[in-house]
């Protein structure tokens, strides 16, 4: 399976700090010490098995991937249930702040939202099973690490998750370039709230757009009328921090 193989210094330091379960890391012969010192400490305190080997069987193990001369083998992802993320919110004494992204198929897009979330704070990302980016290597080295500490849960249907939701109390907010409600200011991100982010290409799908209580819109000046998915995402995300900071 894909999402086995984790590449590069830093997702790699950040698998083994957060506790996943690596099988083996290799490292390339001409990697430069420095980099790879630490990790070999790291890998060693654990009891993972380390090997050197020629920097060519890396780029085969990951074609197409920066990996720094580094590649370690991890158990799957494992991904959370909904109910841990909530509870997560309620252990920390935090409302809920959530990230449904409706069919992003980039997984640049997911690492990057990822990214973002820890960031911000935000108590997890909620994927569908089908017709979405999973967590894989490309989605690892794009979040720079924050794959192993932003929980995400996949679901079979995302609209039944939004109901879940909202019996929980959560508001559910969509992005759509046709909102009429301004993204800023917009005191409905203060309370407990899950931001929902439409396919990179359609937007939000037509059942999924009916069930968000909110649309909101992001301002735009220039000529180019949406923005990259994990950018309109970053945005939201630190309005959502910002309005809750200012409200403490």
């Amino acid at each position: 399976m894909e999402e086995e193989w984790i590449a590069g210094k830093h997702s790699v330091t950040e698998a083994l700090r957060s506790g996943r379960t690596i099988n083996k890391i290799w490292i390339a012969d001409n990697a430069q010490k420095h980099l790879t010192l630490p990790i070999t400490a790291e890998a060693k305190k654990a009891g993972i098995i380390v090997q050197q080997v020629d920097k060519r069987k890396l780029d085969q193990m990951v074609p197409g991937i920066q990996h720094q001369g580094v590649v370690a083998q991890a158990a799957p992802f494992a991904y959370a249930e909904v109910e841990e993320l909530l509870a997560s919110a309620r252990n920390k004494g935090e409302e809920p702040f959530l990230i449904l992204l409706d069919e992003i198929e980039d997984p640049h897009n997911l690492g990057s939202i990822l990214r973002t979330a820890d960031c911000t704070g935000a108590h997890g990302v909620i994927v569908p099973k089908r017709r979405s980016a999973a967590v894989t290597v490309t989605v690892s080295k794009t979040s720079a690490g924050a794959a192993e500490y932003v929980p995400v849960a996949r679901v079979n249907n995302l609209g039944q998750t939004i109901d879940r939701l909202k019996e929980e109390g959560v508001w559910v907010v969509g992005t759509d370039v046709a909102a009429t409600d301004p993204v800023f200011g917009n005191g409905v991100f203060t309370g407990p709230v899950a931001i929902v982010i439409g396919n990179e290409n359609k937007g939000m799908g037509r059942l999924i757009r009916e069930k968000c209580d909110v649309l909101v819109k992001l301002p735009m000046a220039g000529q180019i009328n949406s923005l990259n998915a994990s950018v309109a995402a970053g945005v939201v995300m630190y309005e959502v921090l910002r309005g809750r900071q200012a409200r403490d």
